[in-house]
């Protein structure tokens, strides 16, 4: 057993133990579904108390790493190295991961921002936005002034409403909440249904502005490793036998940063699952208006009973108008209004006014169906780039701006990170897509940035 501990080192012991334990996981050391040593063996064979061990293990548990079977002992989870194929980095807080993507908000002009989360300043169209400001302005000039109501916008929440239907999600007006982008509707339900030490589910990889929102409320993630077909079911059942968790967020249409979609049949394999395991839904469903033909929602299979469904239209319209919206039970949609009041009072009634504007003379319908084309075309050419240069594609999207690649025997996207940072191309390292940030082979791609000559001599030629 080639595990050992420093004990003049001022990292504490269990500290060093689940370290120790996670290279060993992360080598394949130990493989997935191995049995980890015993906790009296490992104890003796360190020479620390086993106290010091179980500890190591319980934080290998709480990460999504192992698991415990009563009288057997530890064994490794099998989902927990799906992505990473290396080791594992230590665990780090929130900061790390904003200290990681800083550089892709930065007011630069040099760089091309291949690895973000958004559409070019070049794609978005101003005159159809600036033509709904100034219907909104001369309906009510209050409007730039004044609180709006809560809940957010009557007219916005009707559209919704019918924007929903036609997704054959039967959600009346009062099962909306409006809300400062799709982020500030994740802050609201983490803070109203989980408190420290809670366990939830989530997709690895997946959104790193969730994984920090998470660990800033102390709340213990299982991570559910993603297939091109959604979540990886027979995963989540292994977890399901050890675990509670109280929540599962998922990105069904387009995943970030993946780009895949669930499917019909994992979609109701995983609502069967929440309801024999008593547990609630999150669908994050953002990229929606980017799908040309519709695949059925957990929010309509399941009619907002276990499910919480989450829409934006920041990635769609603008980053800076944001407004997205929260669809639910009445009774949790009250809750959360309680608390968006002491929290924000209310979200811009001028942008969700904007907003509806937009949606009722059809503007924003043209708009998202030229998006959709460009899209198309663009993600098209990526893939065609790509696998011609020899990257590997986790999955072949059909539509969205995102895919998700890794270059052969390249084992830690932070290599290659570097190299396109001198080429003046900035990527997100593959490990943020993590929940605890582990050694990550894969990069984020965003299709609508390829044109730009650096980004495409990158792609041809990254080593």
């Amino acid at each position: 057993m080639n595990l050992q501990i420093q004990r003049d080192s001022d990292i504490p012991l269990a500290d060093q133990v689940e370290q120790g334990l996670q290279a060993h996981i992360g080598r394949r050391v130990y493989a997935p579904g191995a049995r980890l040593p015993s906790i009296r063996s490992l104890a003796t064979h360190l020479g620390v108390s086993r106290n010091t061990v179980i500890e190591a293990y319980d934080r290998l548990v709480t990460r999504g790493l192992a698991r415990s079977q009563p009288g057997s002992g530890y064994y490794v989870e099998d989902g927990a190295m799906r992505f990473p194929s290396a080791g594992m980095s230590n665990p780090r807080d929130a900061e790390s991961v904003t200290d990681e993507l800083w550089h892709l908000f930065r007011e630069q002009n040099d760089t091309v921002k291949l690895g973000c989360g958004w559409l070019p300043d070049s794609w978005r169209e101003s005159e159809d936005m600036a033509y709904a400001i100034r219907q909104t302005v001369r309906r009510d000039r209050s409007g730039l002034f004044d609180y709006g109501t809560p809940l957010g916008s009557p007219s916005l929440r009707k559209a919704l409403s019918r924007r929903l239907y036609s997704m054959d999600i039967e959600a009346p007006v009062n099962q909306f909440l409006l809300t400062s982008g799709a982020s500030q509707a994740l802050d609201l339900l983490v803070r109203l249904l989980l408190r420290p030490g809670d366990t939830v589910l989530v997709e690895t990889p997946g959104y790193y502005n969730l994984f920090g929102l998470l660990k800033l409320q102390g709340i213990r993630m299982l991570g559910v490793p993603r297939t091109p077909n959604g979540p990886d079911v027979e995963a989540l059942e292994r977890l399901l036998e050890t675990h509670q968790p109280k929540l599962f967020f998922l990105n069904g249409v387009f995943q970030n940063p993946t780009g895949s979609t669930i499917s019909v049949a994992t979609a109701h394999r995983i609502l069967q699952l929440a309801e024999r395991h008593d547990f609630n839904i999150v669908e994050d469903d953002i990229y929606a208006d980017f799908q040309t033909s519709s695949t059925p929602r957990l929010a309509a299979l399941d009619q907002l009973n276990r499910v919480i469904y989450i829409g934006s239209f920041s990635k769609s319209l603008s980053c800076s108008l944001r407004v997205g919206f929260v669809a639910a039970a009445p009774a949790l949609i009250k809750r959360l209004v309680d608390l968006k009041m002491l929290t924000s009072i209310t979200s811009s009634r001028f942008a969700e006014e904007v907003l509806a504007v937009m949606l009722e003379n059809g503007s924003y319908r043209k708009l998202v169906e030229r998006l959709r084309r460009r899209l198309d075309r663009q993600l098209a050419q990526a893939s065609r780039v790509l696998t011609t240069a020899g990257w590997q594609l986790f999955c072949r999207p059909s539509g969205g701006m995102f895919l998700w690649a890794r270059w052969p025997g390249v084992d830690d996207a932070t290599e290659l990170v570097t190299r396109a940072a001198a080429r003046g191309v900035s990527f997100s390292n593959g490990s943020v897509f993590t929940p605890d940030l582990a050694v990550c082979p894969w990069l984020r791609i965003n299709v609508s940035y390829i044109d730009d000559p650096r980004a495409m001599a990158f792609l041809t030629k990254p080593m």
